[in-house]
Order: structure tokens, then C-alpha cells, then sequence
């Protein structure tokens, strides 16, 4: 039987739409970063010297665990304090979640530098924070400290791990606990069996955003952090504008490009398929229900 001649498909006009956004891109983005790398393995011979140097100058070891550390400690501080947020803006009216939502979303609508400029007079010494902390016989200042760039950077990035928490938390049907409940399970462990599976991708989502988010960050760390305890995005500005090795930050900044993306690639193998803002999961468990 002989088979039907293929009918090849008109192409759609509408990537053209594409064209302008990914021209775009390219030119901010991706030739920069080609620059970079270029520059990373040497432009006349391939050598990856600049590489080798991060893991042996006794420097860039030290200044990315101190990195991944903080970030660490901010995601876990932002998931500590989110969960708890978006589940209660599942909870309340229509009028009350508006102004949780509103509450979120004010540091969006804050300049970076005033926020900063805040924290610094908050956190210096004699500062409300050091005279709270004094009333329990503790000098401690945390302005000049990874401390508090931590708890800085933790109330800036908050914003990214409630929206997807509350995208994912609000599709989850609460029928679902409900029943559990009915069937003799008790409420915790109605809420690890049931609830917490169906928000693990806005869960995963919230993390790995805050946690990607907190491996670039500069201006905090810079206006309260110390050059003693910098972090990677200082040890890169350092780089460039004072010590012009190029080459040396190339690779540096690349050397985290790959650590993100092999996170990135972690999240979607073990926390499902996530988009930027998390709502695959809410759409999953609407489907289900």
C-alpha cells in the first residue's frame, strides 16, 4: 500500500514575535558571557590555567563555601518564614490576603539602596538590634558581619519563596485533609502524607530561586558585609575593577553559572518540572481534583 506523500506545514508567523525579545538576549546576555569564557581560556592558546587558579590560591575555595553557605542560610531562614506566610494567606479572606500580599510585595517597590541603607542603621552598633540584644548582656553588632548580611539578605529575597509557596498552596484542595482526617489519620501526619507532597514544587521552586538568587548577590553584602568576609560577587567586583584580571573573573563567574545550572538540573529531576514562579504544581493538584 503505498503511503501518503508528506504535506510539509507552512511555518506559523507568530515565533517571529521571539525575534526581537531573543535579539535581545543576545545581546546582554549571551554575547557577554561568551566574552567571558573567551577571555576565561586564553584568546590566543586554550589553556585552563584560570580555572586551576581558583582551586589553588588558597582564596576562591574559602569565598565560595562562605557563599554557598550564606545562601543556604537564607533559604532555610526564607523557607522557615514563607511556609508559614503563604499557608496563612490561603486561610484568610479575599480583603486580608490583599494586604499580606501587599506586605510581600513592598520591597519590590523600595529602592535597593534605602532598604540597605535601613538595615545599616539598624544593625550598627547601638542600633535597635545591639540594644535589644544588649538588655540580655550580648555586645553583638552584626553590621560588618556575615550574620548580618545574612538576616539582610533573608528579608530582601523573602518575597521570592512566598509567591511560589502561596501560588502552589493555593491550588492544593483542602478536602483532601479533610478526608484524611476522616479516615482516623492524625492532622500531622494528614499534613506530611498529603499536604506537603502536593507543595513540594512550590517548595522546590521557592528554594532553588532564593538559593540561586543569593549566590549573586552584591549590594548587600557590599554595604554590610566586610572585604574580610566578601562573597562571591565581591571577589568578582575586586576582580574586575581593581585588580583588571579579566581573565581570572571570567572563569569565576562562569565556574557559578555551572554551579546554578547543575542546581537548576537538580530541582526538575527531584522536585518535578517547576516553572519560574511555581504554578505547575497548583495546576496538578487542580487536575486532580
Amino acid at each position: 500500500m503505498a503511503r501518503a506523500p508528506k504535506r510539509w506545514r507552512t511555518p506559523s508567523p507568530h515565533w517571529l514575535f521571539l525575534v526581537p525579545a531573543l535579539a535581545l538576549l543576545t545581546a546582554i546576555l549571551l554575547v557577554p558571557l561568551v566574552n567571558s569564557v573567551y577571555r576565561s581560556v586564553g584568546r590566543s592558546d586554550f589553556t585552563l590555567e584560570h580555572y586551576a587558579t581558583l582551586f589553588t590560591d588558597g582564596v576562591t575555595l574559602k569565598v565560595l563555601l562562605r557563599t554557598a553557605t550564606t545562601a543556604a542560610m537564607v533559604t532555610l531562614i526564607a523557607f522557615l518564614l514563607g511556609y508559614p506566610y503563604a499557608y496563612v494567606m490561603t486561610r484568610v479572606g479575599p480583603r486580608l490576603r490583599g494586604i499580606l500580599l501587599v506586605i510581600v510585595l513592598i520591597p519590590f517597590w523600595t529602592s535597593v539602596m534605602a532598604r540597605n541603607f535601613a538595615w545599616i542603621v539598624i544593625l550598627q552598633r547601638n542600633g535597635p538590634v545591639h540594644s535589644f540584644l544588649k538588655l540580655f548582656g550580648l555586645d553583638v553588632v552584626l553590621y560588618g558581619s556575615v550574620a548580618g548580611v545574612t538576616v539582610a539578605m533573608s528579608q530582601v529575597l523573602l518575597p521570592f519563596m512566598v509567591l511560589p509557596l502561596f501560588s502552589a498552596l493555593s491550588g492544593i484542595d483542602r478536602r483532601l485533609l479533610l478526608a484524611a482526617r476522616g479516615l482516623g489519620s492524625h492532622p500531622l501526619k494528614a499534613f506530611w502524607k498529603v499536604y506537603w507532597p502536593l507543595s513540594r514544587g512550590g517548595v522546590v521552586a521557592g528554594l532553588i530561586l532564593v538559593f540561586t538568587l543569593s549566590l549573586g548577590f552584591y549590594v548587600t553584602p557590599a554595604l554590610l558585609g566586610t572585604p574580610k568576609e566578601s562573597l562571591v560577587a565581591q571577589l568578582l567586583g575586586q576582580r574586575t575593577t581593581q585588580l583588571l584580571d579579566f581573565a581570572g573573573a571570567g572563569a569565576l563567574g562562569f565556574l557559578v553559572l555551572v554551579i546554578t545550572l547543575v542546581l537548576v538540573a537538580w530541582a526538575n529531576r527531584f522536585g518535578g518540572t517547576i516553572s519560574a514562579i511555581g504554578v505547575v504544581a497548583a495546576s496538578r493538584t487542580k487536575d486532580r481534583t
